[in-house]
């Protein structure tokens, strides 16, 4: 499914990433000059366990599911990578293998940038170095918030804080009311509970409490927010 070309959409996505605009716009032409684009069907794998990096990857379109497999054979999903964000290059850096596997979520786009190309950018543009710090900052930072929320918040506020996070980056206005917004990523209520370290039923309870007081409204299609506010409001409760 390789396309030489981004659409619209998908371009817009990789430069207006919070990471990616705040680079020099010489750097940026560097990077898209020699990138390539990738495109798989929903559960294609983009990357495996133990595979050399050999690319620097950022999404375009969709979502990048990363997972691990427990010692039983059970696959665990820990994150999604959402269009603007670039990953694989801890790997590039260190020299060790990738960590976990990485398989496209929905019809998700990916741009590519081979190792070598990586490391000449870097010889040429010693911005790139002090801009990864800021990545790799940013990201410590948020693994250290996620730890403190798993310790400390229960797991309502937690769910709410998922959800406002999932609105804010896969939000489309709904065709009934354009004052809610249905979360576009298709996510099982599985792979919700996952993320959040719980078990799907008890998730599932707390979706429906949220439902009762109106801030979501559960559908066969996935989750529609009726109230983000609502929802902020139980995030911050038990902070």
């Amino acid at each position: 499914m390789d396309d030489p070309i981004l659409n619209i959409e998908e371009r817009e996505a990789i430069n207006s990433g919070r990471w990616f605009s705040s680079l020099s716009p010489s750097l940026r032409h560097d990077i898209l000059r020699c990138a390539y684009v990738k495109r798989y069907r929903d559960g294609e794998l983009i990357a495996a366990r133990g595979d050399p990096p050999e690319e620097w990857i950022a999404c375009a379109k969709g979502a990048v599911r990363v997972s691990s497999t427990s010692i039983s054979g059970k696959q665990i999903t820990l994150t999604y990578v959402e269009p603007g964000i670039w990953f694989g290059d801890v790997a590039i850096f260190d020299g060790d293998r990738r960590t976990h596997d990485a398989y496209a979520h929905g019809e998700t786009t990916i741009l590519c940038v081979a190792k070598a190309d990586f490391k000449k950018i870097l010889a040429t543009h010693v911005e790139l170095y002090e801009a990864m710090l800021r990545l790799h900052a940013r990201r410590i930072r948020q693994l250290f918030g996620l730890v403190e929320d798993l310790n400390t918040l229960p797991l309502r506020a937690r769910l709410a804080k998922q959800l406002v996070h999932l609105v804010r980056s896969y939000g489309v206005p709904s065709l009934s009311d354009g004052r809610e917004m249905r979360i576009s990523l298709h996510l099982a209520q599985e792979e919700l509970a996952q993320l959040l370290g719980a078990s799907r039923q008890r998730v599932n309870q707390e979706l429906k409490a949220m439902e009762r007081e109106e801030a979501i409204r559960i559908e066969p299609g996935g989750l529609i927010v009726r109230d983000r506010d609502a929802l902020m409001r139980i995030a911050e409760s038990d902070v």
